[in-house]
């Protein structure tokens, strides 16, 4: 009985102080950007882990092929284990240690116990996820679309950023995001639904028509199914009508950075450049202004 009665007091406390927010832009944004700051610190281990994890399956994948012995289990690894430690000297990291951004600060940057540089992105992907968080919740204004919004926009640096580290789009994140926008546009949350599903055929579609093209002339390959599944899910959340935006966007802005990293630090030509950043900022873009700057573009 403890746990309904318990149920019952968190929803009843939830809807007490959803009233509020409901009527007021700012306590809204202000909610968004602490959870924002907290959902950050959590997608650091997503981004740290999740390409390990995937790692690790594939091994065992392969050594069950390969009908050899099974490796011999590991010690529980996941986003919940072990606990996070510092990667140079294994020191387990406290729950004041781990505040977002202000244990940064008060540390200034460095472990507590072996004085190592904490990386900067770290307090970058927290901050950066609770002011955007922010924009978005008062962009929206209170209700599901804003709520939704940032999911959607939650999902997509974790991808952008295991992208970028790793040139992987891991399944387990396109795939949920890309049933997820479908589901949140059964009530026309930000398209209808036929355009939401068109959107995520097309989507996947698209690149995947321009990846075989590009390898039949070049015998390389450009990109990686990754993308055509992000795309697809990003067809997914604003519909087919908003794709060439995105495609536009996303080619532009990766244009820009490609050409920006062969001149300023000597990128290689022939080092790929992960796609699926720009896909995100694209896929973001479309969702906040993407009706607009279609109208004005229409217009012109």
């Amino acid at each position: 009985m403890g746990s309904y009665r318990d149920a019952y007091y968190v929803g009843f406390l939830t809807l007490t102080l959803f009233e509020p927010l409901q009527s007021s832009h700012v306590a809204f944004s202000s909610l968004a950007i602490v959870l924002g700051l907290i959902v950050g610190s959590f997608l650091n281990v997503v981004i740290h882990r999740l390409p390990k994890m995937m790692e690790r399956a594939w091994q065992d994948q392969c050594a069950e092929l390969r009908g050899g012995q099974p490796p011999p289990p590991d010690e529980p690894y996941n986003l919940m284990v072990p606990r996070s430690a510092c990667p140079s000297c294994g020191e387990a990291i406290s729950a004041t240690q781990n505040i977002p951004v202000v244990s940064y600060i008060l540390l200034r940057g460095r472990c507590a116990n072996c004085k190592a540089a904490i990386g900067l992105r770290y307090p970058l992907v927290e901050l950066g996820t609770g002011l955007i968080s922010g924009f978005i919740a008062w962009h929206f204004g209170p209700g599901p679309s804003a709520v939704a919004a940032v999911v959607f926009f939650w999902a997509l640096v974790a991808l952008s950023c295991i992208d970028f580290d790793t040139q992987l789009l891991p399944d387990s994140i396109t795939l949920p995001l890309l049933w997820l926008g479908l589901l949140v546009n059964i009530s026309t949350t930000f398209i209808d639904l036929v355009s939401a599903v068109l959107g995520a055929v097309a989507g996947y579609l698209v690149l995947w028509t321009v990846y075989w093209l590009f390898k039949l002339v070049t015998g390389k390959e450009g990109m990686g199914y990754g993308d055509f599944k992000l795309l697809a899910a990003i067809g997914a959340w604003i519909g087919w009508q908003m794709l060439p935006l995105v495609i536009l966007l996303s080619a532009g802005v990766g244009a820009l950075i490609g050409i920006g990293l062969i001149i300023v630090v000597r990128h290689g030509r022939n080092v790929p450049i992960p796609f699926g950043p720009y896909l995100a900022i694209a896929g973001l873009v479309a969702l906040l202004w993407g009706p607009g700057i279609m109208r004005a573009y229409l217009g012109t």
